[in-house]
C-alpha cells in the first residue's frame, strides 16, 4: 500500500512543481519580447522530442551543438530580463502589493519616451544612481520638479530653450534641464547616423553610474547607455525591464509579503 502510495505521490509531486515552474515563468514573460523566446524555446523542445522518437541521430547532434552556443547567447542577450526574473526570487515569499510610486513613475516614464520617439522628437534623459550628477545640474537650470509625461515632453519639444541638453532625473524628481555633459572621447561604437547626444550619452555613462536614455531625432530609435556601452533599437518592455533591474523600488512603497527566515528564527528561539 505504501509502495502503491509512493508511485503516485512522487510523479504527482513532480508534475506540481514542474506546473508552477512553468506558470511563474509564463506570468512573467507574458506580453514581454522575451515571450516569443519562450515559444522558440518549446517548438525546440517539441522537435527534439520528435527527433528521439522518430531515432534522428543526426538531427539530434546538430540541435545538440547548437544549444550550447544558444545558451550563452540567450544569457548575455537577455541579462536585464533575467536578473529581475532572479530578483523577484525571494525566500521571504511573493511580495503582493498595490502598484507602487516606482511602478507609476516607470510606466510614465516609457510611455512619454516612447511618444516622443514616434514623434522622432530627440531626447537626452539621465537617471541618476549611485553617483551625484550635481556636478553637471548645477552648471544647468534648475527645476527640482515632481516628474510627469508633460514636463518631460514639454522640455524635448523642439523650438523650447531647454531642449538642447540632458535632463536629469533623481527618483522621481526632475532635478535639472538643459545639462551639458561631457563628449565620448572614443565613439567607435556609434554609428554614423548618431549625434551629439549620443556622444554625450556615451560620454557621461564613461565616468558615472547614471542610466542615460537617448531618442534619435532622424531615426527616432530608442538607446540605452551604461557602464560605457550603448544598446540601440530597445523596445519598450525590454526598456522597462532594464531599468528595474537596475533601480530598486523604495522599500517603503512595497507591502512585505510572508517573511519565512523570520518565521523560523521566531519559532526556533
Amino acid at each position: 500500500m505504501l509502495e502503491l502510495l509512493q508511485s503516485w505521490m512522487v510523479p504527482g509531486l513532480e508534475i506540481l512543481i514542474i506546473a508552477i515552474m512553468i506558470y511563474y515563468l509564463l506570468s512573467f514573460f507574458w506580453n514581454t519580447r522575451a515571450m516569443d523566446l519562450i515559444l522558440g524555446l518549446l517548438a525546440f523542445v517539441t522537435l527534439y522530442t520528435a527527433s528521439i522518437w522518430f531515432r534522428l541521430p543526426v538531427l539530434q547532434k546538430l540541435m545538440l551543438y547548437f544549444v550550447n552556443v544558444a545558451v550563452i547567447a540567450l544569457l548575455i542577450i537577455f541579462q536585464p530580463e533575467l536578473r529581475l526574473a532572479l530578483s523577484k526570487l525571494s525566500v521571504k515569499g511573493k511580495k503582493y502589493r498595490e502598484t507602487t510610486t516606482f511602478d507609476r513613475f516607470l510606466d510614465s516614464l516609457a510611455q512619454t519616451v516612447y511618444r516622443l520617439s514616434e514623434k522622432r522628437i530627440g531626447a537626452l534623459v539621465l537617471l541618476e544612481n549611485q553617483d551625484s550628477l550635481d556636478e553637471y545640474a548645477n552648471k544647468a537650470v534648475i527645476l527640482n520638479a515632481q516628474f510627469s509625461p508633460e514636463l518631460l515632453e514639454t522640455v524635448f519639444m523642439t523650438n523650447t530653450p531647454l531642449h538642447d541638453g540632458a535632463m536629469i532625473i533623481r527618483g522621481t524628481t526632475v532635478i535639472s534641464a538643459a545639462t551639458i555633459l561631457p563628449l565620448a572621447d572614443d565613439s567607435s561604437q556609434l554609428s554614423k547616423s548618431m549625434g551629439t547626444r549620443h556622444r554625450a550619452g556615451l560620454g557621461i555613462s564613461q565616468v558615472t553610474d547614471a542610466l542615460i536614455i537617448v531618442v534619435s531625432e532622424e531615426t527616432g530609435k530608442v538607446s540605452i547607455a551604461r557602464d560605457g556601452i550603448m544598446t540601440r533599437g530597445i523596445k519598450i518592455d525590454r526598456f522597462k525591464g532594464i531599468i528595474r533591474s537596475i533601480f530598486t523600488p523604495p522599500r517603503s512603497t512595497i507591502e512585505k509579503g510572508f517573511d519565512l527566515i523570520g518565521w523560523i528564527k521566531k519559532w526556533t528561539q
